[in-house]
């Protein structure tokens, strides 16, 4: 509202507006749908505004550690070592999974079954052709093409990649030998795509392409999907019982800041790639941290239903009691 008073244009703003938060964040695409969704209710029932940039996990870890933005956000958890060196908070946001997404004309949404080690080598480059020996071995019954493999990858700083890779190597002896784990790595095949929403594009625009993408964007993109093994050799197809059947066995400790790493849990049932996603705060700053923390509350109280929704694994009630007592522990809430 405006009015002019004795020639000088005075701009009137509204209290709520000068006293409304507004929070800068930036980081993994991998749960980025969700943080959109828990953004525009916390907006719409507080009017305090969370402004999110799906840039992936190695731009989140960098623009925090240059206190760039309010919060980062990363699928890679940082060890207390890089922690303190950064000086950094870290805590668990949501569960997610990573599926390897396909585009076979004709093969229908969990019809292709993958060992793990299937994978590997299809992203290592050493099975080209769908209709390879290794593929039809598990497969009696479905027509794979004579074509050629499309492999889809992330090519920018990625925690999906970090997971994935961390998979490949705890599954093959080849992956782990000749290209490891990491954010980024030199891919030996295929074309990439920045964040999950790229992976996920070329996946659905490049017949006969496969790609590792996060569970949401697979869900909001109609894509196949492959059925893969537990640790145990059992298959499983990316459902919330298999996500959730892994996402039970992980272990977090206030003392180390959360670190944990899920892929390949134990039991017949657990989902072979789950992963947590975490929000990095700057130890430094305290009023602005509470800010954050008190989206990521209103979030943990009233956002497991948009999370379920989304396909994504909210924490457990155990869990989230830990990381609130780990914020009273930092002198983040009283």
């Amino acid at each position: 509202m405006t009015k002019i008073v004795k020639g000088l244009l005075i701009v009137a703003i509204a209290t709520s507006s000068l006293i409304a938060a507004k929070i800068n964040g930036a980081g993994a695409s991998f749960p980025a749908p969700l943080y959109y969704d828990w953004a525009y209710q916390y907006q719409k029932e507080t009017h305090n505004k969370v402004n999110y940039q799906s840039i992936g996990s190695g731009g989140g870890i960098k623009q925090i550690s240059n206190r760039i933005v309010n919060f980062g956000a990363s699928d890679k958890p940082l060890k207390t070592k890089k922690l303190t060196k950064k000086k950094l908070y870290q805590f668990p946001a949501v569960i997610g999974s990573i599926v390897v997404a396909l585009n076979v004309p004709g093969i229908k949404d969990e019809q292709l079954k993958l060992t793990n080690e299937n994978v590997a080598d299809i992203f290592a480059g050493k099975i080209t052709k769908w209709n390879d020996a290794a593929l039809t071995a598990n497969n009696e019954g479905v027509s794979l093409p004579d074509e050629k493999i499309i492999v889809c990858h992330r090519s920018d700083g990625s925690g999906t990649t970090f997971n994935f890779t961390y998979y490949l190597s705890e599954s093959s002896t080849n992956w782990k030998n000749n290209f490891g784990t990491g954010k980024a790595i030199d891919w030996p095949a295929g074309i990439g795509g920045k964040g999950n929403e790229g992976v996920a594009n070329l996946v659905k625009q490049t017949p006969f392409a496969i790609g590792y993408i996060e569970n949401a964007y697979k869900v909001k993109n109609k894509l196949a999907a492959a059925t893969l093994q537990t640790k145990s050799g059992k298959w499983v197809t990316a459902t919330e019982e298999h996500f959730k059947a892994a996402a039970k066995y992980a272990s977090w400790t206030k003392e180390d800041n959360f670190y944990a790493l899920l892929a390949l849990q134990p039991g017949d049932t657990s989902y072979p790639i789950v992963a947590a996603t975490f929000i990095l705060l700057p130890m430094e700053k305290t009023e602005m941290n509470k800010k954050v923390i008190a989206f990521y509350e209103h979030s943990f109280i009233n956002g497991d239903a948009a999370a379920k929704r989304l396909g994504y694994i909210p924490l457990p009630k155990e869990t989230k009691d830990l990381i609130r007592s780990y914020w009273k522990d930092k002198g983040l809430i009283k």
